[in-house]
């Protein structure tokens, strides 16, 4: 079995575990079959998928939902929507689990994310993906807006496996910000990262992850929480928002490296300095971090870039180079995760569905889960990696596969893939 069947298999067993919220004989529709079909909307990064494969089944009895995502009829989109809202999306963890565990069984795979002396990065941030000012649900925040007017929105933490030295992403489970029984306060990122430390942390430990975050996850009660889960930290410092530590550098003459970089014709100076043992705030019962700074400064001697972090691993000449390039991956969750699922089309912002419960959260799990197969078979699956190879850029291999797909039927992913890789001729067309 071929690595996207393997993968699309294992999201079937998971969709077919969904509750089913009907009772009697009209079932005509397995939840497997329902979820798989929302879920090949964002597989082929095309909307009218399904309007396309309904018209095969009118006209031929078969379609491409059936020979590559293994569905007996199409269901409608209102019935899609109407039968998923129910479901809790924490049902579709075991496939975030079960995507790295194929990442691993790809021979490379997962040593491609490795850094540190074996340990992988896994960044965490914010984004949002829905917001109106007329829809909502038990599930949405709110914030005012000019004229006292309320917007509704939905927000995720985002964990996302990254690494320096290459374009790869893997997303992992989010945790999604929503209203908290018995909280007086709005939920908000950090809560959400402390809740996704509580409830992943463990089952990662063996990759023996460092966690990724911006100034904001800088603060001690998120460090402790990366502490007491057993795992390690390099998060951004600000100056701004660390006015203790800057009194601790201040006047020091602090160890520093320097590299130098080259860009084309042009040379960088890669300036480090670091600091051990400052207090992360006031108080005895302050957290003491490992500090360190980048600054990349060009030929004319302008500072062009500077960046500081705080980290509980050790920071030494040895490895401050190493730690500050981990440090720097953090913006991978905004630009190559964030930036690809919202601009190159994944349009993760869209509303594909809102719901009265769980929808939205079910539907945006899915297109992260779509963004996480791309990328398993980017790396390990020879197939869709010689039709990647052949048609290029992301947008342009999207676009054929979706118009491919409009109007010949394929018996299996092999022939989709062999034909998009100009290594087959395609189907006789229905």
């Amino acid at each position: 079995m071929c690595l996207l069947d393997s993968l699309l298999g294992s999201l079937r067993s998971c969709l077919d575990g969904f509750p089913d919220k009907r009772r009697g004989i009209n079932t005509t529709y397995g939840m497997g079959e329902i979820g798989m079909a929302a879920f090949s909307v964002f597989f082929m990064q095309s909307p009218s998928f399904l309007a396309h494969q309904r018209q095969f089944e009118a006209g031929h009895g078969r379609s491409n939902c059936s020979s590559l995502f293994g569905l007996s009829k199409v269901p409608s989109d209102n019935h899609i929507r109407d039968m998923l809202d129910p479901a809790s999306p924490t049902l579709l963890r075991p496939m975030f689990a079960e995507a790295v565990g194929q990442l691993e069984r790809i021979d490379g795979g997962l040593d491609m994310f490795r850094r540190l002396g074996g340990r992988v990065l896994i960044a965490l941030d914010g984004t949002e993906y829905h917001c109106s000012r007329n829809i909502h649900c038990p599930h949405c925040s709110t914030r005012i807006r000019g004229r006292g007017e309320t917007e509704y929105f939905h927000a995720m933490l985002a964990a996302t496996l990254v690494a320096p030295g290459h374009d790869k992403v893997i997303p992992l489970e989010p945790e999604f910000i929503v209203p908290q029984d018995g909280a007086e306060k709005q939920d908000c990122e950090n809560m959400a990262a402390k809740r996704w430390l509580a409830a992943h942390a463990r089952r990662y430990a063996a990759l023996d992850p460092v966690f990724l975050g911006d100034d904001l996850f800088s603060r001690q009660p998120l460090c402790q929480a990366v502490l007491d889960a057993g795992r390690h930290f390099i998060f951004v410092c600000k100056p701004s928002s660390h006015p203790l530590i800057q009194e601790y550098l201040t006047g020091i003459d602090l160890p520093a490296v320097e590299t130098t970089v080259k860009r084309g014709k042009q040379r960088f100076v890669h300036r480090y300095r670091w600091l051990h043992d400052v207090p992360l705030r006031d108080g005895r019962d302050a957290l003491m971090v490992n500090w360190f700074e980048i600054e990349i400064i060009n030929a004319n001697g302008e500072t062009t870039y500077r960046n500081s972090f705080v980290t509980d691993l050790p920071v030494g000449r040895d490895h401050v180079v190493e730690l500050a390039a981990c440090g720097r991956a953090r913006w991978k969750i905004e630009n190559e995760t964030f930036n690809v699922l919202k601009n190159n089309g994944y349009n993760l912002e869209h509303s594909f569905g809102h719901g009265k419960k769980n929808l939205a959260a079910i539907l945006v799990s899915l297109n992260l889960l779509a963004f996480a197969v791309h990328t398993i078979c980017d790396i390990g699956d020879e197939l869709w990696r010689a039709a990647r190879a052949k048609l290029g850029p992301r947008y342009n291999f999207f676009g054929k596969l979706a118009a491919i797909t409009t109007f010949l039927i394929f018996p299996s992913w092999d022939d989709l893939l062999l034909t998009l890789a100009f290594a087959k001729p395609p189907p006789i067309p229905p």
